[in-house]
């Protein structure tokens, strides 16, 4: 299993090298991302616009050489522009016939820019699409290319005229990322790639031929990676310490560090601010992407720490918080931060 490791790992890092020469800065951003994929699931980066998150995905479709499509959400966007419709076609003998059109959905890599603007019915549209890998029109089920990957877009800043994306689609996602603006040094080599005549262009990592094959086998190495069941315990319990009705070991978990004596008092951290916690999703998502990230250590087994490094970007999307984390401007990422040193603790 060793070379099948390294194989991935070289991989791995040819597809970042790659991507890296049109975008730059967001090193983990694209590695998550690419977590993200080699686990089958679907990424929503959240950022303002102009931070490169449509250059990203362009080029993740490039470098690995599958078909991509960009869906523009907007209020009048209606599901049918995104599955496809059943259209009425004279054939050339003057019979009428139905034949179904296939809308975008029907590629591999697809990108669902600033998917809050559309209306929760076309929200709606990617559910089965993003969990079952098909699509149901007129009754008749098709399914979905594989691989396939939806990366969803959203402006946090701009939410006139915006539809929040429910939990149940929230849920589907995989990964939420956020993107930061770059920083002095950054910015600064964005500026000397885009605005001479010089052209950056990016290579395909693997044969066409084998292509999808490939994308298959790294995925099924990821499932074979092997998790203790401490560390699965520990998953288990980070998730459910999520939950206001749950604790650790009797011990209130508190933003300040504080523990207090009673697991129910009005200190403890998920019952202050966490109206409902992470779903099995979450804990799903933690173990496969743990896993991959001890393939990318050269290790076939999955420890604490892979988990600790992936925990925010699974989860932070997956708790809900109530008016008193808004009103004490308490974010996710801290929450989450916190439950794990207590969890540990525990």
């Amino acid at each position: 299993m060793s070379e099948e490791i390294e194989r991935f790992k070289k991989d791995f890092d040819a597809i970042i090298y790659e991507i890296e020469k049109v975008v730059v800065g967001s090193e983990d951003i694209v590695r998550d991302l690419l977590i993200a994929f080699f686990c089958n699931g679907h990424v929503l980066l959240e950022g303002v616009p102009g931070l490169g998150k449509t250059l990203l995905v362009k080029t993740l479709s490039k470098v690995l050489g599958f078909d991509f499509k960009r869906i523009q959400f907007t209020p009048d966007l209606m599901p049918a522009d995104i599955l496809g419709t059943q259209l009425i076609l004279e054939s050339d003998s003057g019979k009428r016939e139905f034949q179904f059109v296939p809308g975008p959905i029907f590629a591999n890599i697809i990108l669902a820019d600033e998917i809050n603007r559309a209306t929760p019915r076309t929200q709606s549209a990617l559910l089965e699409a993003m969990e079952e890998h098909q699509v149901t029109i007129a009754g008749k089920t098709s399914k979905l290319k594989a691989p396939f990957f939806v990366m969803a877009t959203q402006n946090p800043i701009e939410m006139e005229g915006t539809y929040p994306i429910p939990e149940a689609q929230l849920d589907r996602f995989f990964f939420k990322l956020n993107v930061l603006s770059p920083n002095h040094e950054t910015l600064k080599t964005i500026l000397s790639r885009t605005t001479g005549n010089e052209t950056t262009t990016v290579k395909r990592v693997f044969d066409p031929k084998v292509a999808h094959t490939r994308v298959s086998e790294m995925r099924l190495l990821v499932r074979d990676v092997l998790i203790s069941s401490d560390i699965e315990d520990f998953v288990v319990n980070f998730v459910m310490a999520t939950h206001p009705q749950q604790n650790i070991n009797g011990i209130s978990r508190t933003i300040d560090g504080n523990n207090g004596e009673d697991g129910n008092n009005g200190n403890d951290i998920a019952s202050r601010f966490i109206s409902f916690g992470a779903s099995p999703r979450g804990a799903q998502a933690l173990v496969l992407s743990s896993k991959v990230m001890a393939l990318l250590d050269g290790r076939a087994n999955v420890s604490y720490e892979d988990v600790i490094n992936v925990a925010v970007p699974a989860l932070n999307h997956r708790l809900v918080l109530n008016f008193e984390a808004e009103a004490e401007n308490i974010k996710s990422e801290e929450i989450i931060n916190n439950l794990i040193d207590e969890v540990r603790k525990g």
